[in-house]
């Protein structure tokens, strides 16, 4: 994990990360989002909701980012996404880390995400992370294409 360093998200952040869930969007194959993405829309909510981003930065750069929804029960669910060239060498891991740890020091009693079942890297990735398959969402998100797209559920107890 060279390279880049993993901080809390802050406003200043919020345009760069705007961008770079456009770019991820636009792959149409790693996260629910898909094209067109406004920017300046964004950009505004991801500025109003710092508290609980994490953000991964790399030459200067937001390479990736990570949010965690707490819930009132006590257990949060987390979206991610990092830039493709940065993908393989320890960002997602990096992330996923911090956020166990930031749900931790908040008393959060289980971490839960959904996967695109075709995301073979990103599964193992959580999986080595001590999450575990917990059910599947069938046909659950609705691409522009058209087609319906299934998602894993993975959780890990804290």
């Amino acid at each position: 994990m060279t390279g880049f360093e993993v901080r809390p998200a802050e406003p200043a952040d919020a345009r760069a990360m705007a961008q770079l869930y456009a770019t991820v969007a636009a792959e149409r194959d790693g996260i629910a989002t898909e094209p067109p993405v406004d920017i300046r829309e964004a950009a505004g909510r991801f500025a109003r909701t710092t508290d609980g981003t994490i953000v991964a930065v790399g030459g200067g750069q937001v390479i990736g980012m990570l949010h965690v929804d707490v819930s009132r029960f006590g257990f949060a669910e987390f979206g991610m996404c990092v830039d493709r060239s940065w993908r393989g060498r320890g960002v997602g891991s990096a992330l996923v880390a911090a956020a166990v740890s930031w749900c931790r020091g908040r008393g959060v009693h289980k971490l839960c995400l959904e996967v695109f079942p075709h995301n073979a890297a990103a599964i193992a990735m959580y999986r080595k992370a001590g999450f575990t398959e917990e059910g599947r969402r069938v046909r659950h998100y609705r691409r522009a294409s058209g087609e319906f797209w299934d998602a894993i559920i993975m959780g890990l107890p804290l």
